[in-house]
């Protein structure tokens, strides 16, 4: 096959390198990729959110097979697109992609599938949510509606802090996805990830993920697009999973295929687990970033006939090999992240770390220049490595983390902390 991924961070690279495992791979372009998916696979220049530009690309590269990394693209609809052309594509319609597109549409879902999830209020106005805010009282959670990158939703766990939070987001700090915002009961408990292939029809559950959203060590600081994450998660045990499947995924599938939007793709869904009951925090509608990372290194090359297995509809007869093992990630970001920071320094030592498939570095924000590699996101590299214990990937991944030499980086020191203690 001729395969296309759309996408330019490390769950793109992630999903590179476990597509270029599957000798099913005849040729593997990335769009627009990094340097570091440069290194294994052809990028291009494309505008993955025009779906006539992605589909002419597909055409014109003889490609078999579209996989979308992002949420972007497929809440603008590419993914509908290239289906019309005939394409097969791994990612949802962009009427299903409104499951992370717009948090109120999926609690509305949530309510109509009697899934458990935490009460909430959706507003238009900032008065209503202020008052919202004050007959609830703190903590709270305030969320901006739409796509913000990961980065619009605020835990706020005073009235003040919430208050702040309501003129952000109308005040344009999250752009459009902030002009709705909803307001929901802070939960309680210890939050971790399912991650569930779709194929319009059957649901197959493919690994549990917990990601560290703050910045700083033992959990605190802002909140980010995550700074590490490490895959399975022991909180979701397998009588938890089960739990969610049949009182979260499956009713909400039911429900989403009710309104003629059947799903297909990878549902991520948020869990946040106390006294053994899953309730939803949040859909995403893509692998996570970083939690795809630690996916890829455990399930390598057979992602890539998970994936296409469900792209056809063939999900039934899908089955996912685990071995008994663990991995791990470690972001390393420019310091400043989550607020401002400074692009193009230089990362040194790359070249000298392991590639295999225990121990790999997936790019995020790099770019290659005048044969140096350069730091060109936020979040910029994803050190991870994989063990037969958590403990021993943990110690795989930081001795890499150490030999990195970028003094303008930072790390997290504590990932997987929980599972760890």
């Amino acid at each position: 096959m001729n395969i296309l991924i759309l996408g330019s961070g490390g769950r793109e690279h992630a999903l590179a390198w476990a597509v270029m495992q599957n000798p099913k791979c005849d040729k593997l372009i990335v769009a627009p990729g990094n340097a570091g998916i440069a290194q294994i696979a052809d990028c291009a220049s494309l505008d993955i959110e025009q779906g006539g530009a992605v589909v002419t690309f597909a055409e014109e590269n003889a490609i078999d097979f579209v996989i979308i990394g992002p949420e972007a693209p497929l809440a603008a609809g590419v993914a509908d697109r290239l289906r019309e052309a005939g394409i097969l594509v791994f990612g949802p319609s962009e009427a299903a992609a409104r499951l992370e597109a717009s948090k109120s549409f999926t609690k509305e879902i949530c309510d109509a599938a009697k899934a458990p999830t935490a009460a909430y209020g959706h507003f238009t106005d900032a008065d209503d949510a202020k008052d919202y805010v004050r007959q609830q009282g703190a903590p709270i959670v305030v969320k901006a509606d739409g796509l913000a990158a990961g980065k619009g939703v605020i835990v706020a766990m005073d009235e003040a802090t919430a208050l702040e939070a309501i003129d952000d987001m109308f005040g344009g700090s999250f752009g459009g996805a902030g002009a709705e915002v909803v307001i929901e009961e802070f939960m309680e408990g210890e939050e971790a990830s399912l991650f569930v292939l779709v194929d319009g029809e059957e649901v197959l559950s493919i690994g549990t993920a917990q990601d560290h959203k703050r910045v700083g060590e033992g959990d605190t600081g802002l909140n980010t697009g995550g700074m590490g994450a490490y895959s399975p998660a022991p909180v979701l045990s397998a009588e938890i999973e089960a739990r969610a499947m049949e009182e979260i995924i499956k009713p909400t599938m039911a429900e989403m295929a009710k309104r003629g939007a059947p799903y297909q793709g990878v549902l991520y869904a948020g869990l946040m687990i106390k006294d053994g009951q899953p309730r939803l925090v949040e859909y995403n509608v893509r692998f996570g970033d970083p939690e795809c990372q630690v996916l890829m290194m455990r399930l390598g090359a057979q992602a890539l006939d998970l994936m296409h297995a469900a792209a056809e509809g063939r999900l039934g007869e899908a089955q996912v090999n685990w071995g008994d093992d663990h991995a791990i990630t470690v972001v390393m970001a420019a310091k400043g992240y989550p607020g401002s920071y400074q692009k193009g320094t230089e990362i040194n030592g790359l070249e000298a770390l392991p590639e295999d498939s225990s121990n790999m570095v997936f790019h995020a924000g790099t770019k290659a220049e005048g044969g140096k590699i350069l730091a060109n996101g936020g979040r910029v590299l994803n050190v991870t490595a994989r063990g037969e214990t958590l403990a021993e990937a943990h110690e795989r991944a930081y001795a890499m983390v150490e030999r990195i030499d970028w003094t303008d980086g930072f790390f997290r020191r504590d990932i997987g902390w929980r599972a760890l203690k």
